[in-house]
């Protein structure tokens, strides 16, 4: 059309030969001028009225329920510190979200943490009283919504932190897809937030960007440095439920980009070679990166902004990103290493349970978006051995950050961490900052929530392998129940009964370290035929209407991987093992993390808030010969809870030697290179990684 319009006035301007001429022809552009730019509006309007979508699409809360020892987890997390959380946590149950005085920082994002994890949770278990804690906060913060939109109690500008409303924002929306009876006042409160965010933002970025050291929502930079988060909320509201207000909201988006670069947080600067850090703290200059949540959750920040730029480098340079840090800077049990801030490869570092569950979720979000196979194994990797490890057996203590290397867990005689306190390994209510403390029960929700996805119209892919069942509708009102049953990763056989009303395509996701050779599918019980993976590593079955049975099996095989110092770690399938050792179990009523000292009993929940410190009983400074392992598995149903000392059906037993290993102040060395066995060869054991609570993950080889 613009070429069009350009060529008629060209041929007018050329039959114009007299005076009038330029009157004449100016007077046809002021004809065509709104025609003009009605046609530069919509041609603006068609680029932004798609957000780029997702490759696969997630389902709504609920339509998967866990099954199995997952299930039995999850149920722990209920009945321990997670579900009771609303009953006595002051900073859950007596929040200025509700009403209350307690916040342990100008973020007010404890509340928000909480409610991100409390509606999953509820609604993968069908749990009433866990739905009843969340109605309870959804109604309050949605009656106590301000005249302008404002969600919470702040009024003055330096306390109104955008990014601590993300959280409340992210349980709306999975509380919305549960309860599609509440998703009308859901909606409409996100309507009346997007647009005062959108004015907010347009002030200079008011509410993102701290003005000074009077704006206490600015605290860290964590709001500014994870300005993607709000914006993938507000994405969710542009996809599902734009209801004519897709200005305000395009525009809300772009200028939490825009204001995350103009305060020099723009992660596409920090994911390039030379740039990014090769190093742990306190030897890394620019420290605007280096928090390690804000990496965890950094790594979506190229491809949420890609949703709305369209800029093919960005894609390039999310793959970029998690490349370099999990190079430079990832653990065994696939989670970062970061004590708080970047410390790089050594095992004697800490690794924050916060930073695992964001972890989880990005690699999750990355999977759905890319279909990259290896964002789903990353994701199983933390969901397996990181994060369970951080976590007493019954759910009622955790970790603050924990150690590959970590024969002992107490209050050290000094702290090797960049910020973290010397409490911060014990097992306790919060032994460190409250965060983790409210954040770390999304993990295995969101993980589960995760685990099934839709393919186009009538694909359904099993992502993150668990056991499960999913109920969805595919094209054509295609009702199918698809029913996993597994103690993967325990054990790699997955049996699935489908149940369809019409036919449709099942994917099942290989893991990239699956063995092909010795891995097989059988279908209604006829023969075993071997795996042939798709491109994007699924194994697709065309499943007919009916009742369908599928049996596939992985093959797996051990891999010893060589870390600092030339110690090595022992993988297996989707399972790291590390030294089993023996250990003796003090507790003590729980402390508050600052200043430390004990909690008096109304902030308590008694008798299970109580704080852990493991002693370990056999010895840990050992070197061992890899080439010796002999893999042990036994039969028979899973035990309960499957993370707790013996309680996996599998271990490893290799030959091992005692070495000299040097302490000091409670901080191991690093392994030491070349060590001299100080006695005879004897046999040890190593277990999965997430039921060792006391281990040692990265050892030096022995010479035999």
């Amino acid at each position: 059309m613009a070429v069009y319009n350009a060529q008629l006035l060209h041929a007018i301007a050329e039959f114009l030969s007299s005076g009038f001429q330029v009157y004449l022809s100016n007077l046809i552009c002021i004809m065509l001028r709104p025609l003009l730019l009605v046609q530069a509006l919509v041609g603006l309007a068609s680029a932004a009225e798609q957000l780029v979508p997702f490759k696969y699409q997630t389902l709504p809360l609920g339509s998967i329920k866990p099954l199995g020892w997952l299930r039995n987890q999850l149920e722990l997390s209920a009945s321990g510190l997670a579900g009771h959380e609303w009953d006595f946590y002051r900073f859950v149950n007596n929040s200025t979200w509700t009403g209350g005085t307690w916040e342990y920082s100008g973020l007010h994002e404890t509340a928000p943490y909480w409610f991100n994890y409390i509606v999953p949770l509820a609604y993968t278990l069908d749990d009433a009283r866990l739905k009843k804690q969340a109605k309870e906060f959804l109604d309050h913060v949605l009656a106590t919504q301000q005249a302008d939109g404002w969600l919470g109690t702040e009024t003055k500008s330096e306390e109104r932190g955008l990014w601590g409303r993300f959280f409340v924002l992210m349980g709306m929306i999975q509380y919305a897809e549960a309860e599609p009876s509440e998703t009308e006042r859901i909606v409409t409160a996100m309507h009346k937030f997007v647009n005062l965010a959108h004015s907010m933002l347009k002030q200079n970025y008011l509410g993102l960007v701290p003005r000074d050291a009077n704006d206490v929502f600015g605290a860290g930079n964590h709001g500014v440095t994870r300005a993607h988060e709000m914006a993938t909320a507000f994405q969710w509201l542009y996809d599902n439920h734009p209801n004519g207000n897709e200005e305000n909201i395009w525009g809300a988006i772009d200028l939490m980009f825009k204001g995350g670069i103009a305060a020099q947080r723009d992660w596409r600067t920090f994911f390039v070679d030379g740039v990014f850090p090769t190093v742990g703290m306190p030897d890394i200059v620019d420290r605007r990166f280096v928090h390690g949540v804000d990496l965890a959750e950094g790594m979506r920040w190229p491809t949420a902004l890609y949703r709305l730029d369209k800029n093919q480098s960005l894609i390039e340079q999310t793959h970029k990103g998690v490349n370099l840090t999990f190079t430079y800077h990832g653990a065994n049990s696939g989670t970062i290493t970061a004590d708080e801030q970047l410390a790089g490869m050594a095992p004697n570092r800490g690794s924050e349970l916060c930073m695992s569950v964001e972890t989880m979720w990005t690699m999750s979000y990355l999977y759905n978006f890319y279909g990259t196979n290896a964002y789903a194994d990353r994701a199983e990797k933390v969901a397996f051995n990181a994060m369970p490890a951080m976590l007493t057996p019954d759910w009622w203590g955790h970790q603050y950050a924990a150690m590959a290397n970590q024969p002992f867990v107490r209050n050290m005689t000094k702290s090797i961490f960049a910020n973290i306190g010397k409490y911060g390994t014990v097992f306790g209510l919060e032994p460190n900052y409250p965060c983790c403390t409210v954040n770390h029960p999304q993990g295995y929700p969101k993980f589960l929530a995760n685990s099934f996805v839709k393919y186009g119209n009538n694909g359904l892919i099993h992502a993150l392998l668990s056991p499960g069942e999913v109920k969805t509708i595919l094209a054509n009102n295609n009702q199918v129940t698809v029913t996993s049953t597994t103690d993967y990763p325990f054990r790699t056989t997955i049996t699935y009964s489908i149940n369809a009303v019409k036919a449709f395509d099942f994917y099942i996701r290989i893991p990239e370290w699956t063995v092909l050779g010795s891995s097989g599918i059988s279908i209604n019980s006829n023969s075993v035929s071997r795996l042939k993976p798709t491109a994007e590593g699924h194994q697709k079955v065309s499943v007919r209407a009916g009742k369908t049975e599928i049996t596939i099996s992985f093959g797996q095989q051990l891999e010893v991987v060589t870390r600092m110092n030339d110690a090595v770690a022992i993988h297996r399938g989707p399972l790291l093992y590390a030294l089993d050792l023996e250990y003796t179990d003090t507790s003590i009523p729980s402390q508050q993390y600052n200043p430390l000292q004990p909690l008096p009993d109304n902030q308590l929940y008694l008798p299970y808030t109580k704080d852990h410190s493991l002693t370990p009983t056999t010895p840990w400074a050992i070197a061992i010969d890899p080439k010796s392992i002999k893999v042990h598995e036994e039969g028979g149903a899973l035990r309960e809870p499957i993370y707790k000392k013996g309680g996996p059906p599998l271990w490893l037993e290799l030959d091992a030697c005692d070495i000299d290993w040097a302490v000091t102040d409670d901080i191991l060395d690093l392994p030491p290179k070349n060590p001299v066995c100080k006695s005879g060869k004897k046999k040890v054991r190593f277990a999965p990684y997430g039921s060792t609570k006391v281990r040692m993950t990265e050892l030096p080889i022995m010479k035999v």
